[in-house]
């Protein structure tokens, strides 16, 4: 009875090309599980501060003091939604002080800053998703070339073999077939990875773009609480 060739082997006796076919595989297929895992837990984290900051801006309290502890947080790394809050406030404090600029303006400044936040915090939300779109997109066509490259290089050692039979060609074959086995365990985690971050980007996107508008109403009328204070002041002096 013959001796049936392990995976081990089957990698270790195929061609040069075929090896570095493999050998990138792994490496990218390592490469999308480290970004899955680290993805993952930024998720889970990010959702999490959202919801804790959601619910202490409605609780009532003072946006100053929220303010003052997001800087705080900020220091330490913090980031999300209360990145957008921080910016929105920062940009509404220094135009309120302008005597000379109306609620509108006000507000419409604050708007700018928190789309500029909201922009940064996508951004961070979509590191590492084209990597995985990429692995997911081109890894069965890179084992693919490893598998053609190898049956190729199979028939063409039988050109000199007086016998041609299936067992002469099939570890040949076995061990092209391998990287396409290796291409598809690269991608297929990939792509379910990258449709599932990618829904949850859009998830959280939305969430910013909604607090953003309902932080905007909250302001405006802070702001014209301000300019009618303002405007009875100067009547009294």
């Amino acid at each position: 009875m013959e001796e049936q060739l392990s995976l081990i082997d089957l990698v270790l006796n195929a061609s040069i090309t075929v090896q570095l076919v493999m050998l990138l595989l792994l490496l990218a297929s390592v490469l999308s599980w480290y970004m899955i895992a680290q993805r993952f837990i930024y998720f889970r984290n990010t959702r999490r501060d959202a919801l804790e900051f959601e619910e202490h801006f409605w609780s009532g309290v003072d946006l100053s003091q929220l303010y003052r502890d997001g800087n705080e947080r900020a220091a330490n790394g913090g980031g999300g939604m209360e990145n957008i809050f921080r910016a929105g406030f920062k940009e509404f404090s220094r135009l309120a002080q302008q005597q000379d600029t109306d609620s509108e303006a006000v507000v419409e400044g604050s708007r700018r800053a928190m789309r500029v936040a909201m922009l940064r915090e996508e951004e961070r939300l979509e590191r590492h998703l084209a990597f995985l779109a990429s692995v997911g997109s081109t890894s069965p066509y890179i084992g693919l070339f490893g598998t053609v490259w190898g049956i190729m290089h199979s028939f063409r050692g039988l050109a000199n073999a007086t016998q041609a039979t299936l067992a002469t060609v099939a570890p040949g074959i076995s061990e092209a077939l391998v990287a396409t086995a290796m291409g598809l365990f690269a991608a297929i985690p990939a792509v379910l990875a990258y449709n599932r971050f990618a829904a949850k980007v859009d998830v959280l996107a939305n969430r910013y773009d909604t607090f953003a508008d309902e932080f905007a109403g909250i302001l405006y009328r802070q702001a014209l609480t301000l300019r009618a204070s303002g405007r009875g002041r100067r009547k009294d002096d």
